[in-house]
């Protein structure tokens, strides 16, 4: 990839920060300890500062109490976010269409514009659209009646199922499956399992990011929804006719049963699950491997199994602790209180 060279100048007035020292050229962002010249780095604890000064960047990212540096510095309220906004403007490149590979297979009455990427060995539906600048990475498998927005990227061996709606600026992650049949059963008086159609769909809406291995399954009737902005690593599984509110963050591991409605900034913790037919309100954060088995409201913050407010938690997994200590304390008074039974005279 051809790097691209930019002032600090340019990158401070990108995130409305505030540029002192030379206007060096920048052509990548990278951490303080390994950063080279033509390379800018970023802090974002001041105690870091004097290995910081040290670095061989060119320029660096600071918070904007740090003083005076030697290096060029581009102060800002939170460099975290100012460097994530930079390195993407960094790494961005223009679309570069390179059509449907000969080895791809596209199906019938399709609608696929001129600007896309196909790769070698995608298999492409019946009556699929594609929006503009998509790219599709080899292995992808797309089916039936699908519809993908613009500027949608698709990597390697992904599946999307029949009927799914993809919004503009998707990406989504080597290996996940989107529309893939929810779990659902109906059980006869002999325990015999009967398979209940479903006939909904998956609608991702836009700027979502859904991690590798991720398993989101489509509606028994109506659709799985997620909605936009949402960022959802590896390994998660969404069930049938779950909707997740807008700019959530599901980490990995994650899993969601079927029915439930979560808000809009959900935060869900490595390892959480919540059970089904459940109402989780606006900015509710769960903590890692919680366990949510009930409605939470707006902002409730939670940990455990069964999930209960993370503060009350805290405490119980500090008393948890000293359990053993207590239980030895309980024996000894036991055998105190004993005694003095023993000694008692008796009636």
């Amino acid at each position: 990839m051809d790097k691209r060279w930019i002032n600090i100048s340019e990158l401070a007035a990108l995130v409305n920060g505030e540029w002192q020292g030379d206007d060096v050229a920048i052509c990548e962002l990278t951490g303080f300890a390994t950063a080279v010249k033509g390379q800018l780095a970023y802090i974002d604890d001041i105690r870091k500062i004097e290995a910081a000064a040290e670095s061989n960047a060119s320029a660096l990212i600071v918070p904007r109490d740090i003083g005076q540096l030697a290096l060029p510095v581009i102060k800002v309220t939170d460099p975290v976010w100012a460097a994530a906004v930079i390195h993407n403007y960094l790494l961005k490149r223009d679309f570069v269409a390179s059509g449907i590979d000969s080895k791809a297979v596209v199906g019938g009455n399709c609608s696929i514009p001129m600007d896309v990427s196909i790769a070698a060995l995608v298999v492409i539906g019946d009556g699929c659209r594609l929006g503009n600048r998509v790219a599709i990475k080899a292995g992808a498998v797309i089916g039936n009646d699908v519809r993908l927005g613009s500027d949608v990227i698709i990597h390697p061996n992904v599946t999307i199922l029949d009927g799914t709606v993809i919004g503009d600026r998707v990406i989504i992650h080597s290996g996940a499956v989107i529309g893939s049949d929810g779990f659902g059963y109906a059980h006869d008086r002999e325990g015999r399992h009967v398979k209940r159609p479903q006939v909904g769909y998956v609608q991702v809406d836009d700027d979502v990011e859904i991690g590798a291995n991720v398993c989101v399954d489509r509606a028994t009737f109506g659709r799985t929804w997620i909605k936009r902005g949402t960022k959802i690593d590896n390994l998660v599984q969404v069930g049938h006719n779950v909707e997740i509110g807008e700019d959530s963050i599901i980490v990995s591991q994650g899993g969601i049963s079927g029915s439930t409605t979560l808000g809009n900034g959900l935060v869900m913790g490595g390892k959480a699950a919540v059970s089904g037919h459940l109402k989780i309100g606006n900015r509710v954060t769960m903590a890692g491997k919680a366990g949510v088995m009930n409605d939470q409201e707006d902002g409730a913050v939670v940990a455990g199994f069964p999930a209960f407010p993370h503060k009350k938690w805290l405490r119980s997994a500090s008393i948890f602790q000293k359990l053993p200590d207590l239980a030895k304390e309980v024996r000894e008074l036991k055998k105190q209180l004993d005694n003095i039974a023993d000694k008692l005279p008796s009636e």
